[in-house]
């Protein structure tokens, strides 16, 4: 009984605080039910918030000092030497104001391609405020990083030389200032804890032009690198496969299981798929008949096309009378050639997805951006070499299309041309970017990589003193 007494005194003790308790949950509750259901925007709020905690590349940048980057652009602007490839175009340099945190990058067309390093910096210096749609969050605590990223200009340091003394670009003398850079972006950042710490396995380097870094690509292959395709690391041609001079660069420096292709940023202003206009052009191409290596293709299908009807092939240069001539081309014309040059990618492959010209891809090799976020073969012709040299036959395949497969083509082209936009319409960059953007495309590839880049890290840490992790290629 005195046991029933006490069970009965534990319950009544209980029960009232514990009811108004539950009360008051169930109150709280509702009400914040009713407001989010009632309220859609302050859902959508909630859910972002959400998944911007959730989903995001923690960057570290590494301390580069600022005459690796945006002092590469006051010497640019401040030079007095023209760049001599770029014949008929003298004036080719913006007028800017002096002392500009963030010059504009140059309007160049042989540099403007690569751009990319500048509108990654961009977005990462940008204040924290306008950052809310990138996918890259910027930490000042290494240990929370996910990635270094080293913030040196590489493509636009390799094109300052190139432009003013190229005879010296591949020579690892004083008077190569592009080689001088090179070797002080590695030594400084050799040193620090962020490199020890993995090997460079985790560091994010942008090396747009194919002949970027080109010294001292050996001491940076386990890093992620951010390139337009993978030809300017190893040749293909057979004179060149069987040397073995230290310029020669061994394929299992990149891979796909690291690295990131990005776009070239493109020349020719976007056509919105409302303003298209009825082409009459089959195919066109235009650029430079001959190249090297693999772009020896280009030639071959200049002399088995030049002569069909409704093909455009022109001889061209990027300057200013060259783009205007390329808008008019591409967006009269239902097809754009993308043969291979020197590399297996240009270009002018994104110009075309501006233009809404359908691509036609005749390289065996290419990589593409982007690929597992869009199917290339929805907006996309891809040829093989073999096919594309036989006589008549390219004409004729593109003949066979109709007009509703060419319709879905553009159709699905506009819904992507987005992804392969740098600019963000803001002066020198800074501030927000576009979330839909080649930027945040390549902090999500970026992402992507981690759990290998974290493999490969964990794998050198186990090694017993003196062994080495063999070299393997995993290029697919």
């Amino acid at each position: 009984m005195a046991l029933k007494n006490t069970s009965t005194t534990i319950t009544s003790l209980c029960s009232i605080p514990t009811l108004f308790l539950s009360l008051t949950l169930i109150c709280t509750l509702s009400v914040t039910l009713f407001f989010l259901f009632s309220n859609p925007q302050a859902q959508t709020q909630t859910q972002t918030q959400t998944q911007a905690t959730l989903h995001h590349l923690k960057v570290y940048i590494s301390d580069l000092p600022r005459s690796l980057n945006y002092g590469l652009l006051d010497t640019y602007y401040s030079s007095t030497t023209f760049d001599s490839r770029l014949p008929n175009n003298p004036h080719h340099k913006t007028h800017i104001p002096k002392n500009l945190k963030f010059p504009p990058y140059p309007e160049n067309p042989l540099i403007k391609q690569y751009s990319a390093e500048y509108w990654i910096m961009a977005d990462l210096m940008t204040p924290d405020n306008l950052r809310t749609n990138s996918f890259a969050k910027r930490v000042f605590d290494l240990n929370q990083a996910d990635v270094v990223f080293v913030p040196f200009f590489a493509t636009l340091s390799a094109e300052l030389q190139l432009g003013t003394n190229k005879g010296v670009f591949r020579k690892k003398v004083d008077e190569n200032m592009d080689y001088v850079r090179q070797r002080e972006v590695l030594d400084f950042v050799t040193k620090t804890q962020a490199w020890n710490r993995s090997g460079g396995r985790d560091h994010v380097f942008v090396l747009t032009d194919p002949v970027a870094m080109w010294h001292v690509r050996a001491e940076i292959a386990p890093a992620i690198l951010l390139v337009v395709d993978f030809g300017g690391w190893f040749r293909l041609d057979s004179k060149s496969s069987n040397s073995s001079t230290p310029d020669m660069i061994q394929h299992t420096q990149v891979s796909l299981l690291k690295d990131v292709i990005v776009p070239y940023t493109h020349l020719l202003p976007r056509l919105q798929l409302s303003e298209d206009q009825r082409r009459r052009t089959l195919l066109y191409f235009k650029g430079a008949k001959h190249r090297h290596r693999g772009g020896i293709v280009r030639e071959k299908l200049w002399d088995l096309l030049v002569n069909e009807p409704g093909v455009i092939m022109e001889e061209g240069f990027p300057n200013a009378t060259g783009v205007e001539q390329s808008i008019r081309g591409m967006r009269t014309s239902e097809f754009c050639l993308h043969p291979a040059g020197d590399t297996p990618t240009s270009c002018r492959l994104f110009d075309a997805i501006q233009s809404l010209c359908i691509p036609v891809i005749v390289s065996d090799n290419i990589e593409l951006p982007f690929e597992g976020m869009v199917d290339y073969s929805e907006f996309s012709v891809f040829v093989a070499v073999n096919d594309a040299l036989r006589p008549n036959w390219l004409v004729g395949y593109l003949k066979s299309f109709s007009e509703e497969q060419k319709n879905k083509f553009q159709q699905n082209m506009a819904h992507v041309q987005s992804i392969f936009e740098y600019d963000n319409g803001h002066p020198g960059g800074i501030g927000p970017i576009n979330p839909d953007g080649a930027v945040n495309h390549i902090w999500k590839k970026v992402h992507q990589k981690l759990p290998m880049i974290k493999e490969a890290i964990v794998r050198e840490k186990r090694k017993p003193p003196g062994v080495s992790i063999p070299l393997r290629c995993h290029c697919t």
